[in-house]
């Protein structure tokens, strides 16, 4: 018997691989698919079953290509007409030498949701782990916002997928989430990936509640953001993705063809650091820091324009479009060969975003400066502890409120630590803000120089 654990970076999700007597079963699999049937090549195991704990809204799933690799068949629950696979009910069982996984439906992160209770017969009939999907996380629950108009019900769905379906497993019970920290699929996620049931009873906050309506009342009033690259995830992960088959290999481009498929449209999308890109950008490309791509990519890319990659160094370009592939974006068509030095030594035009350190905005602010302190983080970030007189505007909301931002002083991006704030900065750039700055190391940094924070 084995079980691996596969962690997608950047976006905090969990898949797993886990097998006995020659066969093996992959929950939630990835787009890039391959890494499943090497394991199961090297445990001398054939994936026959992939299982789906529920239509995933912030990554395409694999389970459509891993199929074609292996010939497993697919797995999901009953609740949404899904083109593709076979449906999981409530008490299937299925049988992987001494495994067995029980089908539990577990509804309210979405209505289809299912968690997969794991039994190892060479012991006992009672489970020993339970793969929760979205339902249950390490120190969080699922969210419950993607049906505002059933906000009330979907959420006391939660309360009785956790509370008397999963919780009483047992408090030996191994949880197995499908996202970690970092994940957009819920909030204050523990950073380490191993608990069990008995654990979170006790100590996930989201857990210690009073009863149902407590448990209502606390998610009906959370704040979550919604990138619109959840739709198109939606549509894919129900009718099946286009066949991805290989990642795709962008072409080097010289400055000048490059220049000219910008001018036809192309997106440039600029993976290196804030402060390369400070120091010297390419005017009109979107800035997006190489391991951010996975949650912020979703909501400034359009699925119909050509992208091209601007990276610090060759090897930047496999996973560049990994993270791209999983979110569904299939016309990554090159990437600006030598980078930013081809450019400049082409005599292109490039610019620069003046860094500010985090002393000097505290001198500034300290003597009543004139300019625009754009705060991008979180809400809840924003409401542990802000600068005063500073403007918030979640970074994925900049585009559609660039009317509140005033262009006639200057403007300074500001986060936890300068790398959101490079995104918004590119954003104004490309939006005719002239007198753009950003904080390097911005919060953190203000905390390090002792500059004045306030909590609401």
């Amino acid at each position: 018997m084995f079980l691996k654990k596969i962690r997608s970076e950047g976006l905090a999700q969990l898949s797993y691989i886990i097998g006995d007597g020659g066969k093996a079963a992959v929950i939630d699999p990835r787009r890039d698919c391959g890494i499943y049937r090497d394991i199961a090549d090297r445990e001398g195991m054939q994936i026959t079953h992939i299982f789906e704990t529920h239509r995933n809204e912030d990554f395409v799933i694999g389970s459509c290509e891993l199929a074609d690799l292996t010939g497993a068949a697919i797995y999901h629950g009953e609740e949404l007409p899904f083109e593709y696979g076979r449906t999981a009910r409530e008490d299937d069982v299925y049988e992987f030498g001494n495994i067995v996984l029980r089908v539990v439906k577990t509804p309210g992160h979405t209505d289809e949701s299912i968690s997969l209770v794991l039994i190892d017969r060479e012991f006992s009939d009672q489970p020993l782990a339970v793969f929760t999907g979205d339902a249950l996380f390490i120190g969080d629950v699922g969210r419950t916002d993607f049906f505002p108009d059933r906000s009330k019900e979907v959420a006391g769905f939660l309360y009785d997928s956790i509370f008397e379906k999963l919780l009483p497993l047992g408090d030996h019970v191994l949880l197995y989430p499908a996202h970690g920290a970092g994940s957009v699929c819920g909030s204050g996620m523990a950073s380490r990936e191993f608990s069990s049931i008995g654990y979170e009873r006790q100590f996930n906050p989201a857990l210690q509640v009073k009863d149902r309506s407590d448990f209502i009342q606390r998610k009906t009033s959370e704040k979550h953001y919604y990138p619109p690259y959840f739709k198109q995830m939606e549509k894919y992960n129900l009718a099946g993705p286009p066949h991805m088959g290989a990642l795709r290999r962008p072409v080097p481009s010289a400055a000048g063809e490059f220049a000219s498929d910008m001018d036809r449209g192309l997106l440039s999308l600029d993976t290196r650091s804030p402060e390369a890109y400070s120091g010297a950008f390419i005017p009109g490309s979107l800035a997006i820091p190489l391991d951010m791509i996975p949650v912020y990519a979703g909501w400034f890319i359009p699925y119909d324009r050509d992208i091209g990659l601007i990276i610090h160094e060759f090897t930047d370009v496999e996973p560049a479009v990994r993270y791209l592939t999983r979110l569904g974006y299939e016309n990554i068509i090159s990437y600006l060969d030598e980078g930013l030095h081809g450019w400049e030594v082409s005599g292109r035009h490039y610019d620069r975003i003046p860094a500010v350190y985090a002393g000097d905005l505290k001198s500034r602010m300290d003597g009543n400066q004139e300019f625009t302190l754009l705060d991008v983080r979180k809400a809840e970030e924003v409401s542990a502890g802000r600068l005063p007189g500073s403007t918030h505007i979640y970074l994925g909301e900049v585009p559609e409120r660039l009317d509140e931002i005033p262009r006639d002083k200057p403007i300074i991006t500001f986060c936890g630590s300068g790398r959101r704030a490079i995104i918004a900065a590119s954003i104004l750039k490309q939006n005719g803000f002239e007198d753009v700055q950003n904080c390097l190391g911005s919060m953190a940094a203000c905390q390090a120089v002792g500059c004045s924070i306030r909590s609401d």
